[in-house]
């Protein structure tokens, strides 16, 4: 069973960014039955509550990923119970409270985990996603920065990319594309951080390094999607590439008629 809510900030960042690129998340979720581990007097986990934990963590993960959240709240409490000092646990349950809405739990959670953990690198990264989302930039981005410190964190764009979005949402654009080319370096052919690299350098007004990504996107057939063609579209409109514009809509019209991405081509609303 993978342990797929251990990066869920990502997944969250990856949910908005890849959409728009047309891509899919790298989220596995579970599929058909989920067997309860309850231990019996034969089951190794009897006896060894580290065990016992750490079995209710992997079916709450599973159910977290399934989206059945209040069965994955009992489970990852069971964690809990079993062994109070399971950072992961107190991570999970921050992400399954913060998809609920409790926020103040939520937060009380990720802060437990980081008490219990301060170089837990999946809690700083949800706990970064976590403020973030609530606009909390400057405490997200101390987050981040922790996180980018963590020895054991072996693929720093990924942390990069969530914190070039952030700063993305909080306006800062320098900041943001900083972050964004130091994950590119190690990530190349990211097609998330492409798409976002792209917006942001077209919103910075920098048109032509902007069409580099968005062509890198566009090159590969099952990347595109109504948004990066839009992205172009709009990126050409900017440096006045009437040619361009006119192939991007067409091809807008032809493979995705009803999008909104097309509606706002016909409507002209380049700037918008």
């Amino acid at each position: 069973m993978t342990q797929c809510w251990r990066s869920m900030f990502l997944a969250a960042t990856a949910a908005t960014l890849l959409a728009a690129a047309g891509c899919s998340t790298t989220v596995t979720t579970a599929s058909g039955p989920i067997s309860d581990p309850t231990p019996t007097s034969s089951t190794p986990a009897e006896g060894d509550p580290g065990r016992r934990a750490r079995v209710r963590l992997e079916l709450a993960g599973a159910y977290f990923s399934r989206g059945q959240m209040a069965v994955a709240l009992q489970e990852v409490d069971r964690a809990i119970a079993a062994e109070p000092t399971l950072g992961a646990a107190y991570n999970l349950r921050g992400l399954i409270l913060a998809n609920q809405g409790d926020d103040k739990a939520a937060e009380e959670s990720f802060r437990k985990a980081l008490a219990l953990n301060p170089r837990d690198l999946d809690a700083l990264q949800n706990y970064g996603w976590y403020l973030c989302q609530h606009r909390r930039y400057g405490e997200a981005d101390q987050q981040f920065v922790q996180a980018l410190a963590v020895p054991q964190n072996r693929e720093p764009a990924r942390t990069l990319l969530a914190q070039g979005v952030c700063h993305t949402r909080s306006g800062a654009l320098e900041e943001a594309e900083r972050a964004l080319l130091r994950a590119y370096e190690t990530d190349p052919n990211n097609p998330t951080l492409q798409y976002t690299l792209a917006e942001v350098l077209l919103r910075r007004n920098e048109p032509e390094r902007a069409r580099f990504y968005a062509r890198r996107i566009n090159a590969v057939p099952s990347l595109i999607s109504a948004q990066t063609l839009w992205l172009a579209a709009r990126i050409e409109h900017k440096l006045g590439n009437t040619t361009g514009v006119q192939d991007l809509g067409a091809q807008l019209r032809t493979r995705f008629r009803e999008s909104r991405e097309a509606v706002a081509f016909e409507r002209g609303q380049f700037n918008e």
